[in-house]
């Protein structure tokens, strides 16, 4: 039995059905079983909470596999799932960390992926830590100012990255998950193209048929109200601050041939991410 965290997230969403078509035996961990509703038919629901440990056992009950998946900015989440993991005797955890945790000095985002790991290291049950870099699925953070003002903030300038479709991170997942011999692995996963920020909004510009302007961030205040709206905590916001500065200064992007490696293609491109998703950056109007 597998056991998926995160399954209504873009890379959940895409990882269950990656599994579906293996026929794997699959079980969804969700708050909500309402937003599994599009999910498979075939997979069960477990309904709980990372954040409350107390619904974790049931949910575990009977899991070989976990793929865990943990947001924010603590480890409490982890920490609650590798617990729940061990009691229920579970043999393989394929986590979802990140590739800064290979950088040198650490920024203080890795950090927080880095005290993950250790974690689930010192539970002493094999792990295979997947470690992606930008997701293609960021470009959605853009929405709001291209549908009210028809412009993207860039907070990094000519610095270049190469982002990966959450499917791609989902079919290395999957494969990790139902095959052996990945054990106790470290896969770093990128694109195969590395962009700018301009770069990746004229591909969207182009798949729609539309001039998006590219304004350039003046304050890391303005880059993090642009990242969370909402606002954020001071910690996070330092740590958002510090990551768009390190991409900045990198006008070269770092990238792997890690995809084409394990499933034998290469990466989607952007383009590719672009076209099924051109939709939702179309004015609804036009939609």
């Amino acid at each position: 039995m597998i056991l998926v965290t995160g399954a209504t997230g873009n890379i959940g969403r895409e990882l269950t059905r990656e599994l579906d078509t293996k026929s794997a035996k699959l079980r969804l961990l969700v708050r909500d079983p309402a937003r599994a509703a599009g999910l498979s038919d075939r997979a069960e629901r477990a309904v709980g909470d990372l954040g409350e440990p107390s619904t974790l056992t049931p949910a575990f009950a009977g899991v070989d596999t976990l793929f865990l998946l943990t947001q924010g900015i603590g480890t409490d989440y982890t920490a609650a799932a590798i617990a729940a993991a061990e009691a229920a005797g579970v043999s393989h955890i394929v986590h979802l960390s990140s590739l800064h945790v290979t950088l040198d000095p650490r920024p203080a985002m890795a950090r927080w992926h880095h005290e993950r790991e250790e974690i689930i290291r010192a539970s002493a049950i094999p792990a295979t830590f997947l470690r992606p870099g930008g997701f293609m699925t960021n470009a959605f953070d853009w929405l709001p100012t291209i549908r009210e003002g028809n412009h993207v903030l860039d907070p990094v300038g000519p610095g270049r990255y190469a982002p990966i479709d959450p499917a791609d991170i989902a079919a290395v997942a999957a494969l990790v998950l139902t095959e052996a011999g990945h054990q106790d692995k470290e896969y770093v996963l990128t694109g195969d193209e590395t962009l700018t920020v301009t770069e990746q909004v004229r591909v969207i510009s182009e798949t729609i048929g539309r001039d998006i302007e590219v304004r350039e961030v003046t304050t890391p205040d303005e880059a993090v109200r642009f990242r969370f709206p909402n606002g954020a905590p001071q910690a996070l916001a330092d740590a958002v601050t510090e990551g768009f500065k390190l991409m900045r200064a990198d006008s070269v992007g770092f990238r792997t041939d890690t995809v084409q490696r394990l499933l034998g293609c290469k990466p989607r491109t952007f383009a590719d991410w672009c076209a099924r998703n051109a939709d939702a950056f179309r004015r609804p109007e036009t939609a």
